[in-house]
Order: C-alpha cells, then structure tokens, then sequence
C-alpha cells in the first residue's frame, strides 16, 4: 500500500503508529533558534539559545502529554530530561 506524502505530513509515519511527524510550531522554533545560535556571537547567540531552550522544553512537554503514542511520550520524557540536563 502506497502512502501518500500528504498523508505522511498529516498524520506522521507509519500512518498507524506514526514514529516521525512534521514538526509542530514549539519545534521548529527550537530549531530555528539553534540554527542562529550557531551563525552568532554574544547576545544574540544567548538570547537564541534561551528561546531554544524554551522551544525545545514546550516541544517536549506537548509530546510527553499528548504524544500519538507512547514512543511519541518517551521521546517527550527524555526531551524534557534533556532540556533540565543541560540547563543545570
């Protein structure tokens, strides 16, 4: 059974127990975040990093608490141990 790329983007993959989904908004943040961190120096890199933090944390959260199933929860929990982690 061939599935569709809309499809994919939609409900994530595999459609049944979806492993890998489109990253939500707290996600991409993060990630766009840490990709200026990256290219910056000084304020702007502390001021990006915070909002990865921040972006990372509420991604993590939003998956330990509504995760599509449990490896979607588990992927939440050890983003949250991670953020805590590497801000102690």
């Amino acid at each position: 059974m061939a599935v569709s790329a809309k499809t994919v983007l939609r409900t994530g993959w595999p459609p049944d127990y979806p492993l890998f989904q489109f990253p939500n908004a707290p996600l991409l943040v993060a990630l766009g975040a840490t990709g200026v961190a990256r290219a910056t120096e000084g304020d702007a890199q502390d001021y990006a990093d915070a909002v990865a933090s921040v972006g990372f944390a509420a991604w993590a959260y939003l998956e330990l608490t509504d995760g599509a199933n449990a490896f979607r929860r588990l992927l939440g929990a050890a983003g949250l141990a991670y953020v805590v982690t590497r801000l102690a």
